[in-house]
């Protein structure tokens, strides 16, 4: 288990965050007073039943939802005082994403995918290349650079969906079930690769998981249930 160093700057400071919606007269809280801290390097696996508001946490720490109470900062910015613009922006530059579904784009390949991040955040082509071409190699995929996913297997996808997330070098990604759609020996290869890239490039990593194992294995456990979230381990 890897807990959160006192000394390291936090990459995520989630303070009291409560997060209701409205149904007509009925107010429905998803969860209330969440806090949650992430240091930089760190793991943090949040489990939990389906319903329990998992995915709607990744969301608001990603600055794609606003909570309806506290505050969010994220690599030491209030995420939710920006503009819709800004927090785009901010996202581009701080954050990577990943989920269950790959979400690479069919027409173009592997390398022409992980350039997308570098050619919107405004790199000059041949740079978004040099940097979409060296985060492939670091996942094992750099004999795969023209392979569109259609001619790439579950977990050779998953591998270019993570070096997406990582090429723009975020202080933190952000995973939604990210083995949700191997197989085990494939899942298994997926959180080998997260463990390494964290230990090697010092990205912190938040990954909602049914997996327990695998949660268990990567660091930190929390458990989101019944709108509140504890540490498991």
């Amino acid at each position: 288990m890897n807990k959160t160093p006192e000394n390291q700057s936090l990459v995520i400071d989630c303070e009291t965050v409560t997060r209701t919606y409205r149904e007509g007269p009925e107010e429905l809280t998803i969860f209330s007073d969440i806090s949650l801290q992430v240091a930089a390097g760190e793991t943090v696996a949040i489990v939990g039943s389906s319903g329990a508001g998992k995915t709607t946490l990744l969301n608001l720490l990603g600055g794609l939802d606003k909570p309806s109470s506290g505050r969010i900062a994220i690599c030491g910015e209030d995420i939710h005082r920006l503009s819709e613009a800004g927090r785009a922006r901010f996202r581009s530059r701080n954050l990577g994403f990943v989920y269950q579904f790959h979400h690479l784009l069919p027409e173009f390949s592997a390398l022409e995918n992980v350039m997308m991040p570098c050619v919107l955040g405004k790199d000059s082509v041949r740079k978004a290349e040099q940097k979409a071409k060296a985060m492939l190699d670091s996942v094992g995929l750099s004999a795969r650079l023209s392979h569109k996913p259609g001619e790439l297997s579950g977990g050779e996808r998953q591998r270019v969906a993570i070096a997406r997330a990582l090429v723009n070098e975020p202080g933190c990604v952000l995973m939604d079930e990210p083995t949700g759609n191997l197989d085990e020996q494939t899942g298994e290869g997926v959180r080998q690769l997260i463990e390494a890239l964290r230990d090697r490039l010092g990205i912190a990593f938040v990954l909602v998981t049914h997996d327990r194992a695998m949660a268990q294995s990567l660091g930190r456990v929390m458990r989101l249930e019944q709108g509140r979230l504890q540490q498991v381990s």
